[in-house]
Formats: C-alpha cells, sequence, structure tokens
C-alpha cells in the first residue's frame, strides 16, 4: 500500500491488480527495439500494465479516481488480458469500504479505467459506491455512445449508462472543480475529453494525468499510446502539461505504472522530463 500526505490531504494507491495489454499498441510509433527496452514483452508480445487508482481523503470527502478494470469482462477479453479484479480487496487493505466514498472521478470511459463503477447482481449492473456521486466529461459519454469502429471495443456500457440513467454520474463541460483542493482539467489526445485530476492542498500540487502520461515509460512527449485518437495534440498536451508541472513542482501519479505510482520530475540535461524519487 503506497500511501503519503499532501498538505491536509492523505493520498493512498489502490489496484486493481495488473492486465496484459499488447506492447506495440501501447508504444504507437515507437519501434519494438527501443521500448522492449523499458517493457519486457512476453511470448505474445504483452506488456504488463498496473490499474492504479487513486484515493484522496480530504477530511471532508473521500475521493477515488478511477476504478480498474472490475470484474464483467467475458471470458475471451480475460483470457486476452489475464486481469485480476483486484481493487475491492484493495479497498479492504487501505481499510476503507465503498460504501465511504463520497465522489468517483472517471478521467475518461474506458474499460480499464471505469470497470468498478458498477458490478453485476442478480444480472444487472448496480453501483459499487453506492453513496456516490461520479464525474465524467458530457463529451467523453457523447463519444463513448457513437460506438465508433476506432475504438467501440474500449466502451462497456454497463459501466456508466446505468449511472447516467438514474442521476448519479454527473457530465461535466470542461475544467472545473469539484470540491475544495480536487478538479479536473481536460487534456485531449488519448480521448477529446481525457480530464486529468487536479489535488491542491497546503501549497502543494498532485495530478493524476492518466493516459496523457500513464506510467513511467512514456515520460517523452513523444512516447505517446497507439490508442491515441489525436497523435499530436496528446504530444502538446504533454508539453503543455510539463511546462507547468515541471516547474512548480507537482506530484504525477501514474495511471498504468507497475512499479513506480507516483513521481516528481525534473528535466534532464538534454531538456526531457525524467522521474526522480518520491
Amino acid at each position: 500500500m503506497h500511501r503519503m500526505t499532501l498538505g491536509d490531504f492523505e493520498l493512498s494507491i489502490l489496484s486493481d491488480g495488473t492486465y496484459m495489454n499488447d506492447g506495440g499498441a501501447m508504444f504507437g510509433v515507437i519501434p519494438k527495439v527501443m521500448w522492449e527496452k523499458r517493457a519486457v514483452p512476453d511470448d505474445r508480445n504483452r506488456i504488463a500494465l498496473g490499474t492504479n487508482s487513486l484515493l484522496v481523503r480530504t477530511g471532508e470527502h473521500n475521493v477515488l479516481i478511477d476504478t480498474g478494470i472490475g470484474n464483467k469482462l467475458n471470458d475471451k477479453r480475460r483470457a486476452i488480458y489475464d486481469n485480476q479484479e483486484l481493487l475491492l480487496n484493495s479497498f479492504a487493505d487501505a481499510g476503507v469500504s465503498p460504501d465511504e466514498i463520497d465522489i468517483v472521478i472517471n478521467t475518461h470511459l474506458h474499460f480499464d479505467h471505469c470497470g468498478w463503477n458498477t458490478y453485476y447482481k442478480d444480472g444487472k449492473p448496480v453501483p459499487t459506491f453506492p453513496r456516490a456521486t461520479y464525474y465524467v466529461q458530457e463529451g467523453e459519454l457523447q463519444h463513448a455512445h457513437e460506438q465508433h469502429e476506432r475504438d467501440r471495443v474500449s466502451y462497456m456500457t454497463d459501466n456508466y449508462d446505468p449511472l447516467v440513467a438514474s442521476g448519479q454520474m454527473k457530465l461535466l463541460r470542461g475544467d472545473g472543480e469539484i470540491v475544495p483542493g480536487v478538479s479536473v482539467k481536460v487534456y485531449p489526445g488519448h480521448t477529446r475529453d481525457l480530464q486529468a485530476v487536479m489535488l491542491r492542498s497546503g501549497g502543494r500540487t498532485a495530478c493524476y494525468a492518466s493516459d496523457l502520461v500513464p506510467d513511467a515509460s512514456h515520460l517523452e512527449p513523444m512516447w505517446i499510446i497507439g490508442y491515441d485518437l489525436y497523435p499530436l495534440e496528446s504530444i502538446d498536451n504533454k508539453h503543455r502539461f510539463y511546462d507547468v508541472a515541471i516547474p512548480e513542482q507537482w506530484l504525477l501519479v501514474f495511471t498504468h505504472d507497475t512499479r513506480t505510482p507516483w513521481t516528481y520530475l525534473e528535466r534532464d540535461d538534454k531538456g526531457r522530463p525524467v522521474a526522480k524519487a518520491v
């Protein structure tokens, strides 16, 4: 259990376990001879990814950022991803109950970021966090409903549509504050409406950047995910992110890193962003 304080906030990394995904898809145009030095593939060319959720205890609210893959994949997809369905175990390790979560923020609606929004009870999806208000960008939901052939495999409607229908999921339009010290900022690229979550307390800042910077292997602006719908915007927005995050010493929280859940950043002698120990 990784835990630290940020001003008056307590941050804890929860995990749905690891899963396997195609290495080429995760590194896009970067040649395998380069990326395999950072992420060793198995005999099916898959690499291990983390599913890091962030629990933020502000003193007034318990906020959960992203909810992993969940337990609703069919047998075929479980065989592809070898996912572990461990988030609720992680809750127990942290000494918190799903009933105690006040706010859930989904950075976007890909299945590996919102899977535990709901679970099946008597064959129907019901909220895993019954007291929580869920938040996502309205444009992200609209795109999910398009079911475009390019990325419809990434969306599972049972993860969010029941919450929208019941009014438990609130739709945002751009940047904004959720509760004091917790806000969202849109960084288009991976999807048009990907939102990072900003945490500010006691003069310190942390950012859960989601798939803008999914892990330490993707720090360089050109190292972007093959799934990014708008790759040029991903590159531009990583530069925009670093131009503020590095001089202001933000804590960067990784969504998919299996070894390093968070880091501070600095620039090396060539100006490239690199991680430094927390």
